[in-house]
């Protein structure tokens, strides 16, 4: 009877215990885990960034070559030109049939008239083992950017980037930056 007494008491416990480890998670722990996977993948967008960031930065250390700018870094890059130093930037990188568009902008300093002026661009993918442009399969098209009717210290142009998806898009180079001259053919 000692044995009955202690027996049943026990496994009461077990299943009780049991159903314990069956219950669903609270709400907190299912909100916790949400958060934990949100910071997870901000911290891997801020990992591609900064390694997009380190290519770009290494990118522009060549200086004869105009201006690198990586969708992933989402940072501007300052070139000297003809024209004086021009900031660039790179944003709103969406897919379109056949490529890619995206906007760049352009930025005199200290608040001077930006010139007419024409510029060569390059874009294409990123070897993904060393990081380095694959120039090979790029693809280069002219811009050119009228003088505006008022003074204007800074010009945003949509780009169409054919042949590569965002995805695959690693990389915009603007180069060969001068002014465009009046009897010089827009584009």
């Amino acid at each position: 009877m000692t044995f009955r007494m202690l027996a049943a008491p026990a496994a009461f416990s077990l299943l009780l215990l049991s159903g314990c480890s069956a219950t669903p998670p609270s709400p907190q722990v299912n909100a916790l885990h949400q958060e934990v996977s949100q910071l997870n993948q901000q911290m891997r967008t801020l990992t591609h960034q900064a390694t997009a960031l380190e290519i770009q930065g290494q990118l522009n250390g060549q200086l004869n070559q105009g201006a690198w700018l990586l969708p992933q870094a989402n940072t501007p890059v300052e070139l000297e030109t003809q024209l004086g130093k021009l900031r660039l930037s790179l944003t709103h990188v969406r897919g379109e049939p056949g490529g890619s568009r995206a906007d760049l902008t352009l930025v005199a300093p200290q608040n001077q008239p930006l010139p007419a002026l024409r510029a060569q661009v390059v874009w294409g993918e990123l070897d993904p083992a060393s990081g380095k442009p694959l120039e090979a399969e790029s693809v280069s098209q002219p811009l050119s950017v009228a003088a505006g009717l008022t003074p204007r210290s800074s010009v945003t142009v949509s780009l169409r980037l054919n042949g590569f998806t965002p995805q695959q898009l690693g990389y915009v180079r603007i180069h060969q930056v001068e002014p465009l001259s009046a009897a010089s053919p827009q584009h």
